[in-house]
């Protein structure tokens, strides 16, 4: 995943309250420990008819939305099961920033593990984005900030470590191997303790 420190897009918007991980990706997706593909799946029984063509009123069917890199959720996003799945599947429909009033404790940390941002803000705060998706939004992963282009600031809390591996462009496991040499040099220095 690369690394930036600041996110700039418009958004999408699925203002709808309690969208689980099931709705994210459905379970009969599961099956594999692949990450690419998963996006085509995302939000799939919204996204696709029965008959395998693209829903038109669904807005990640919607050319206008296309690009775009930050998701306004309604509030309880990503409650329900504890899949991973369910951020791969975010990251690879492009997605890089969740904002919601309410996000789910497990999502949030497996989202946060996976190089998906997810930002939690005042419900008031969300209802006035999600009322001008077109806007385009600044994320500043680094000052820990979200700026609408009239100014304004919203403050929002990130775990250090979380912030430090979105800023690097790395997972827990690409974060311990950038630092390969120095978990050596520590080894070699303290094995005859």
């Amino acid at each position: 995943m690369p690394a930036s420190s600041r996110i700039v897009s418009a958004s999408v918007v699925l203002a709808q309250t309690n969208i689980d991980t099931d709705q994210i990706i459905p379970a009969r997706f599961l099956s594999t420990t692949e990450r690419q593909g998963l996006g085509r799946h995302a939000f799939n029984d919204w996204r696709w008819r029965e008959d395998g063509t693209p829903n038109p009123d669904f807005a990640f069917n919607q050319q206008h939305y296309a690009g775009r890199e930050i998701l306004l959720a309604g509030r309880n996003f990503g409650c329900g099961s504890s899949r991973e799945h369910a951020p791969w599947a975010l990251r690879d429909l492009g997605l890089r920033v969740v904002v919601s009033s309410e996000i789910a404790d497990i999502f949030r940390n497996n989202a946060l593990k996976n190089g998906l941002l997810a930002v939690v803000l005042p419900e008031a705060v969300v209802q006035d984005l999600m009322s001008r998706p077109d806007d385009v939004l600044t994320v500043d992963i680094e000052a820990c900030e979200l700026r609408t282009p009239d100014g304004a600031v919203h403050r929002f809390p990130l775990d250090a470590f979380a912030r430090t591996c979105l800023l690097e462009g790395v997972d827990e496991m690409g974060y311990l191997l950038a630092r390969s040499a120095e978990i050596r040099s520590y080894e070699e220095r303290h094995h005859a303790r």
